[in-house]
């Protein structure tokens, strides 16, 4: 329902635009717009805290760039960068502190499968590859900004249902199953697309269900 309000609205503009009604900038409306747009996508999708805070970091970055080319923010992008790099390294010292003084009874686990049931990867302006053999995988959450992630789960195990949360933003993310896996896609591509190049199951038990938002970007599944 978001995503087809948010292309009603666009529609909307661009035929204002047409019938001379409105003036239309694309380099102050529809590229700030898009990335408001996907910070709201990713936030109202993330079950996770970092999910969150990339949400939110979209969703600023799609203001400041609109504020900027209207004229209501006089800062040079030079001194505007820094500012972005010193915050990414605000969040980083943040969630290492979170993550050194939480209980011991929320500390990993020394079984690298118990730790590998839940993934949570992000992968911005870069790449990110995981092989995980956990024979209890559970699913989690991919984010793929402006880079790309790899999932091998060809020796993982799943009981039941996983569900695993997809998002990427002009980046892909490839996820290989076992053979014995059906994989169910629920994706939504914007601009984009799902590809699943699986062969299907000679029984059916072991389910992956692959969820999220593709905006100009790929999703591979594969066997």
């Amino acid at each position: 329902m978001i995503i087809g309000l948010f292309v009603i609205g666009v529609g909307m503009l661009f035929l204002l635009d047409n019938l001379g009604w409105l003036d239309l900038d694309l380099r102050i409306h529809i590229f700030p717009t898009i990335l408001i747009a996907a910070g709201i996508l990713k936030v109202l999708q993330t079950r996770t805290q970092s999910g969150v805070v990339v949400g939110g970091g979209l969703i600023a970055a799609g203001s400041l760039f609109m504020l900027k080319e209207m004229g209501y923010l006089g800062i040079d992008w030079r001194n505007l960068w820094p500012v972005f790099m010193i915050a990414a390294g605000v969040a980083v010292v943040i969630k290492s502190n979170i993550n050194r003084n939480a209980p011991a009874a929320n500390a990993p686990s020394l079984d690298k499968d118990a730790d590998d049931t839940v993934i949570n990867a992000t992968a911005i302006m870069g790449g990110f590859k995981r092989r995980i053999t956990t024979q209890d995988f559970k699913g989690g959450e991919i984010t793929a900004i402006m880079g790309g992630c790899e999932l091998d789960l060809r020796q993982s195990s799943i009981n039941g249902d996983a569900v695993l949360n997809v998002y990427a933003l002009f980046g892909g993310i490839t996820v290989k199953v076992p053979i014995d896996w059906t994989v169910m896609l629920e994706g939504t591509p914007i601009m984009g697309g799902f590809e699943e190049k699986t062969v299907p199951p000679a029984a059916v038990g072991k389910r992956l269900i692959v969820r999220g938002y593709v905006i100009m970007g790929g999703l591979e599944v594969r066997n």
